[in-house]
C-alpha cells in the first residue's frame, strides 16, 4: 500500500527550513490581554482639547488552526492546488515530451513545465528534435520510479516517503544535475537526520562532495571520524579505498587531527585543574593564616568540642600538608617532599601577594626579597605559572569557595 504523499513547501521559500515547514501556524492571540494597554486613559480634561484620539485597536490575530503562516508571505499553495498539477503529470493530458529510462519505459510530461522547473532541462528541450509531435530526453543509469519521483516533484512538489527512502542518492544526484534546489535540499535534509548509516556513509559523502553539499559533506567526515573502526570494515569503505585512495587518505588524517585534538582537549582540561587547584591553596591558605581555620585550627585560638569544622573545601586538602610542616624535623627546601611542596606554596603566594608588609603568611616578606637573587630562567618560570594561576582565578570568576561565604 502506497504510503501517503509528502507536500514540500519549497516552491513557496527558497530559504525555509525544512523541518518547520510542514505545519507552520500563527501563534494564537488574545486582544483582551492587550486591552488594558491600549485603552484610552480616563481624564478630567475636556475631549476637545489638543489631544489627539488614540489608534484603533488592532484587529484580532486570525487563530492558529485557520491560516498558515505562509498565506502571510503571499505563498500559501493549498493542498488542493497541489492536487491538480499531480493530476496532470499523472494523468500526462497535452503531454509532448516523453522521458525514457534505463528499462527503456517512458514518462510523459509537458515541456513548458519542464523548462520552467529546471533550466537544464529547458536547454535539453531547445536543442531536441521533435518526432511525430514529442520531444525525447533519456536518463540512463537512474531507475525508472527514481525519475517518475524526479519528474512528480517538478510538478507538484509530493513525493512519496518510501521513494525518497529508497532513492535518496538518485534523487539528490538528479536534482543537482538538473538544478532542481528544493528537492536537493529534501534530500539532504532526510541523510542529515537519519539517513545516514555505518553502510552508506562513505557513498554518501562521495556524492555529497561531487553535488556541492557542503553540510552534508561535513556531517558524514564527521561520522567517519566518530566510527572509524566500524565503517572501515563496510563494502563503501573496502571499494572508496581501490577507487579513490585520495579521499582514504583525508579521512585517515582527519581521525588522527582529531584524536590530537581530543588529546590537547583533555591535556588543557587537566592542566586547568591543577591551576585552580593551585589558585584554591592560595586562597586556603590566605584563609588559614589571615581569618584561622576550624578544621586546622584557628590562629591564636583553641578549637571547642563544640565548635564545627571549617566546610572551606580546599582546607582540607591543606590540613595533612600544613600539619606535616609543622612539626617536620628536616623542613629544608628539597629535604623533605612534603615541606618542598609547602616551599612552593609559600612562594607563590608571596609572587601573589601585594601587601607582603602587611600579609600573614609565614616567609611572604622573605620570597619578595629573594626574588631578587633568582635567575632569570627561574623568574620566567613563576612570572609563568603566576600568570597561569591568576588566569584560572579570573576564570573562576565570583563563585570561589571564598565568595560563596564558606568562611
Amino acid at each position: 500500500m502506497a504510503s501517503p504523499d509528502i507536500e514540500s513547501p519549497w516552491l513557496c521559500a527558497a530559504g525555509e527550513s525544512f523541518c518547520g515547514s510542514f505545519n507552520i501556524r500563527v501563534e494564537e492571540g488574545n486582544a483582551a490581554d492587550i486591552l488594558h494597554v491600549l485603552e484610552v486613559p480616563t481624564s478630567s480634561v475636556p475631549y476637545n482639547c489638543s489631544i489627539p484620539k488614540p489608534p484603533p485597536l488592532p484587529i484580532k490575530p486570525c487563530t492558529k488552526n485557520k491560516y498558515p503562516n505562509r498565506f502571510l508571505h503571499c505563498s500559501f499553495v493549498p493542498k488542493e492546488t497541489k492536487d491538480v498539477w499531480d493530476k496532470l503529470f499523472k494523468e500526462g493530458n497535452g503531454a509532448d515530451v516523453y522521458i525514457i529510462t534505463m528499462d527503456e519505459s517512458c514518462i510523459q510530461a509537458h515541456s513548458s513545465i519542464l523548462s520552467i522547473a529546471s533550466p537544464v532541462l529547458g536547454n535539453i528541450l531547445q536543442q531536441s528534435k521533435v518526432k511525430n509531435g514529442f520531444k525525447y530526453i533519456k536518463i540512463p543509469g537512474v531507475p525508472h520510479e527514481a525519475v517518475y519521483a524526479f519528474f512528480r516533484f517538478l510538478y507538484s512538489s509530493c513525493f512519496e516517503e518510501e521513494d525518497l527512502k529508497k532513492f535518496v542518492l538518485h534523487l539528490l544526484v538528479l536534482s543537482h544535475s538538473y538544478l532542481v534546489p528544493p528537492l536537493k535540499r529534501v534530500c539532504e535534509y532526510f541523510l542529515e537526520q537519519g539517513g545516514l548509516t555505518k553502510e552508506n556513509v562513505i557513498d554518501v559523502l562521495q556524492l555529497a562532495r561531487n553535488c556541492d553539499a557542503p553540510r552534508l559533506s561535513l556531517i558524514c567526515v564527521r561520522m567517519v571520524v566518530k566510527d572509524f573502526k566500524a565503517i572501515t570494515s563496510t563494502e563503501g569503505w573496502k571499494i572508496m579505498k581501490r577507487a579513490n585512495p585520495a579521499l582514504e587518505q583525508e579521512l585517515v588524517e582527519s581521525v588522527v587531527d582529531e584524536d590530537s585534538r581530543k588529546q590537547e582537549r583533555l591535556r588543557k582540561v587537566e592542566e586547568r585543574k591543577v591551576y585552580l587547584q593551585l589558585h584554591e591553596a592560595m586562597e586556603a591558605l590566605l584563609h588559614i593564616c589571615r581569618d584561622g581555620c576550624r578544621t586546622i585550627g584557628p590562629r591564636d585560638k583553641v578549637l571547642k568540642g563544640s565548635q564545627v569544622a571549617c566546610n572551606f573545601p580546599a582546607c582540607k586538602g591543606l590540613e595533612a600538608l600544613v600539619r606535616h610542616f609543622s612539626n617536620c624535623k628536616t623542613r629544608v627546601p628539597g629535604g623533605c617532599v612534603h615541606c618542598k611542596r609547602m616551599w612552593q606554596l609559600l612562594e607563590l603566594h608571596s609572587r601573589m601577594c601585594n601587601e607582603p608588609d602587611l600579609c600573614k603568611v609565614p616567609l611572604c616578606r622573605h620570597f619578595k626579597e629573594k626574588m631578587q637573587q633568582q635567575s632569570k630562567k627561574d623568574e620566567a618560570k613563576w612570572k609563568l605559572l603566576v600568570s597561569k594561576v591568576i588566569s584560572a582565578k579570573k576564570a573562576l570568576g565570583p563563585f570561589s569557595a571564598r565568595h560563596a561565604g564558606l568562611l
